[in-house]
């Protein structure tokens, strides 16, 4: 009982502050398989784009989240896992670890995820180059559809560096998914993906 609170608390504190307004450009809602992918510049991204996510979705979907970050602390682990139940993973790649396991095994359990694929926060609207992870994820799982998503004003709301929201209205912008070319090289496949995003401010 104490998590569904928490998440209606969450629910209704983010559409207070921010809004969250969806607007589908590009599809309508759906609750096939998806990685919503969108720029990155607050700490309000995840709920923003959660929150604006038809239930039924938001059901399925799983944000991607730093183990360093959301895995330190009671609280915050509490509202990572058991609230939003995140997928955590390490920032730190090493020889002996593979960052992408756990979304592997996410997609392969049939669940959707968030996905910020310039891998932190940036203070500039418009999304920096991409990592290549969310081309590995594509290429592991090409049946799964890629939503590009703009979350508007969130980096003026909550910019890094800050620990209070501004009460701006923000909307999260769902654009047309982005097909899957096997043949593709991974940089003109994220130059693509990155610009779907940028079709949407």
């Amino acid at each position: 009982m104490l998590i569904d609170i928490t998440r209606l608390a969450m629910i209704g504190l983010v559409r207070l502050l921010v809004g969250a307004h969806p607007r589908w450009v590009g599809a309508a809602p759906s609750v096939a398989q998806s990685i919503y992918f969108t720029n990155h510049t607050s700490h309000l991204d995840t709920l923003a784009l959660w929150v604006a996510l038809p239930a039924a979705i938001r059901a399925k979907t799983r944000p991607v989240a730093a183990k360093d970050y959301w895995g330190r602390g009671k609280i915050k682990r509490f509202i990572a896992l058991k609230v939003l139940n995140a997928v955590l993973i390490d920032r730190e790649v090493s020889r002996h670890s593979d960052p992408l396991a756990p979304l592997l095994a996410a997609l392969a359990a049939g669940d959707s995820l968030i996905l910020f694929p310039e891998g932190t926060r940036k203070a500039q609207a418009e999304p920096s180059d991409f990592k290549g992870g969310l081309y590995h994820l594509a290429e592991a799982f090409p049946h799964v559809k890629l939503i590009p998503v703009y979350l508007d004003t969130l980096h003026r709301c909550m910019p890094k560096g800050s620990y209070l929201p501004v009460p701006l209205i923000c909307t999260v912008r769902f654009g047309a998914t982005l097909t899957w070319q096997a043949d593709e090289h991974k940089k003109a496949f994220l130059t693509r993906a990155r610009a779907a995003i940028l079709s949407l401010i």
